[in-house]
């Protein structure tokens, strides 16, 4: 198991449970992985009017036509006995005095159905909990401090990893749940570590890549000069009455609205009035469901409770990763991948909000428990091979970052991501590739040269091989 957020903490505990023994590579200490600032819930069918159909119905509206049905109906299917299973561990989701789970609303939900713990502390509070629990589980080894630097493969099948200090881990199947990439962009709400090392690393050993030009930008990112730039602002607040205000003190958009809808509006208008940011107006919020936004604006020197906040789009999540089916199978025989490294389809052209930490654990268990059945492993026929130098996953340069941003941020053109092709960072240019075959406009994917949504594109991904060649595949 390669990452512990929240996506390889619960395939670790779910494997554990199961009776087998796990390797847990963390490059920070548990509990320190950037699920732990995540602000966001787990959308689940959970109220009494809801159902998964209709879970479902927004997942695919959301997703512009791209999203992959059998995916997504797996998730909302299974995101309610996830949260249950999550209450079993000992996870304590907010709940109103009679002792039911309160239930938020975020963009694109035609219902409440977003569950939280401590408010926007909810990744916090989760993968505390989930790293109590492995630290305590005798059958899961945590390797603290080290990172993957390569994946130990033979006769077409990945046998183990090989991390950063030299030392092999052979196991019968390897789990990767290394994060994202939004990093790679200028502007974004990540930490600095989510520049998609895993998913070099597995495209490296053979693996196939998808949907890397699908990239949600989230709309209400702090802009400040100091260093709370890019600090997220939870959609949640939304949910609870905050609005999107421009210079003049006008609201301008559905605030509730998709993801990709609220930011391209975000981006309109800075264009249209020369503002480098619009306001998040948050006076009408009960300060005290969101305590650590409060506190952080409050330390980058801003008042919520008088004034609005300015916030602009910034990169946030790549809905593409490491190809997989609804397994978490990779096209690599023994390679799986979850959570945000991996692309199941699930999201399409655009992320509905808070269904990424419910796919951590749909998908993070279903994972494991598959994982459970590979062949067991005979006599390796080699040596490991030594971590590479250079490493196959090079930190980006802040060139390669500033040029992804300006080049393939909200919008882009066929002249400017052509140019990215020869950029000196790899992942760079496979983005670059994939968002030059997909010659439309759909989601959070927006060509100033294609402006339609080509319905012939409709349920179909572009995928990156061992070649790195991006085809277009449909999937069902």
């Amino acid at each position: 198991m390669v990452g512990a957020g929240a996506a390889g903490l619960f395939a670790a505990l779910t494997a554990a449970y199961a009776g087998a023994r796990v390797a847990l590579v963390s490059a920070t200490p548990l509990a320190e992985s950037a699920s732990y600032w995540a602000q966001g819930g787990l959308a689940a069918a959970l109220g009494a009017d809801d159902h998964p159909d209709n879970h479902l119905a927004d997942t695919l509206a959301a997703g512009r036509g791209a999203a992959r049905r059998s995916a997504a109906a797996t998730l909302c299917d299974e995101a309610p006995a996830r949260v249950a299973e999550l209450q079993g561990m000992g996870v304590r989701f907010d709940a109103d005095r009679r002792g039911r789970l309160v239930l938020g609303l975020e963009g694109g939900h035609a219902a409440r159905r977003v569950v939280h713990a401590g408010g926007s502390a909810t990744g916090r509070r989760i993968t505390r909990q989930l790293s109590a629990l492995v630290a305590e589980a005798e059958s899961i080894e945590v390797l603290e401090g080290r990172r993957a630097a390569a994946l130990w493969s033979e006769r077409g099948r990945c046998i183990g990893v090989v991390c950063d200090d030299g030392r092999p881990l052979r196991a019968r199947a390897v789990l990767l749940a290394t994060g994202g990439a939004a990093a790679l962009w200028a502007r974004t709400t990540n930490p600095a570590g989510a520049v998609g090392a895993g998913l070099l690393l597995a495209h490296h050993a053979g693996a196939a890549l998808a949907d890397l030009e699908l990239v949600q930008f989230h709309p209400t990112a702090l802009l400040t000069a100091d260093g709370a730039d890019g600090f997220l602002v939870t959609e949640a607040v939304r949910g609870e009455g905050a609005v999107l205000v421009d210079a003049h003190g006008e609201r301008f958009v559905d605030e509730l609205a998709p993801r990709d809808e609220v930011a391209v509006a975000i981006e309109g208008r800075m264009q249209a009035t020369g503002a480098t940011s619009v306001g998040l107006d948050m006076r009408a919020v009960d300060p005290s469901l969101f305590p650590n936004v409060i506190g952080a604006l409050r330390r980058a020197g801003l008042d919520p409770a008088r004034t609005p906040v300015p916030v602009a789009p910034a990169a946030h999540y790549v809905m593409g990763g490491i190809a997989t089916d609804l397994a978490g199978r990779s096209r690599l025989a023994g390679l799986y991948a979850v959570g945000e490294c991996a692309c199941t389809g699930l999201h399409g052209a655009n992320r509905l909000a808070s269904n990424s930490l419910s796919e951590c654990f749909v998908f993070g268990r279903r994972a494991a428990l598959s994982a459970l059945d590979e062949p067991a492993l005979g006599a390796a026929s080699r040596s490991p091979p030594t971590p590479p130098d250079p490493p196959i996953a090079p930190a980006p340069a802040a060139a390669s970052r500033a040029a992804l941003w300006r080049k393939a941020g909200l919008e882009r053109s066929a002249e400017d991501l052509s140019a990215l092709l020869s950029d000196a960072h790899p992942l760079v240019r496979l983005i670059a590739a994939s968002a030059l075959l997909r010659a439309e406009s759909r989601g959070a994917h927006r060509r100033s040269d294609a402006h339609d949504t080509d319905p012939a594109l409709d349920a179909h991904h572009v995928v990156v091989g061992a070649d790195a060649i991006a085809r277009l595949e449909r999937w069902s």
